[in-house]
């Protein structure tokens, strides 16, 4: 299921959950909301990061043991 999620979408997704954290910070505690917010951003950076793919073709580590 999760397989087919381009890193473009989990992106979208995840940044709807910015909204439930900016109306915590408006209502109950600003620094609060603040720190949930930035918890958000980065939590969704690090799955785009880790959900986008390798730059450049993949090399198999060789070892030459004639060395």
């Amino acid at each position: 299921m999760f397989e087919t999620l381009t890193p473009r979408a989990a992106v979208a997704v995840g940044l709807l959950a910015i909204v439930p954290t900016v109306i915590f910070g408006l209502t109950r505690s600003g620094l609060g909301g603040l720190v949930a917010t930035v918890n958000v951003v980065l939590i969704i950076a690090a799955l785009y990061i880790a959900m986008s793919p390798l730059e450049g073709p993949a090399r198999a580590a060789t070892h030459d043991a004639s060395a």
